[in-house]
């Protein structure tokens, strides 16, 4: 049995899923993370910031689109743990 949980934005910025416009994804749909794991990246004032994994699990869902203006403890990602 699964459970899901939310990764919250750490601060206001944009949310990218990539290091560059032409690399890969961090993080995949489907893809089994840990604590720790850099799933995306927020810009804030030209500044790179990681966001990394608080909830080990399997990544469900992504709630915010590349390129997006997140706010502060805004949902991220949806994140399948087990019980």
């Amino acid at each position: 049995m699964s459970d899901s949980q939310e990764i919250l934005a750490p601060f206001p910025g944009i949310f990218y899923r990539r290091t560059d416009p032409g690399s890969d994804p961090l993080v995949e749909l489907g893809q089994e993370i840990a604590v720790g794991d850099v799933i995306a990246l927020v810009e804030v004032m030209k500044m790179f910031h990681e966001v990394q994994s608080t909830i080990a699990g399997t990544v469900l869902e992504f709630c915010v689109e590349d390129g997006d203006a997140i706010a502060m403890g805004q949902a991220l990602a949806k994140i399948a743990t087990k019980l």
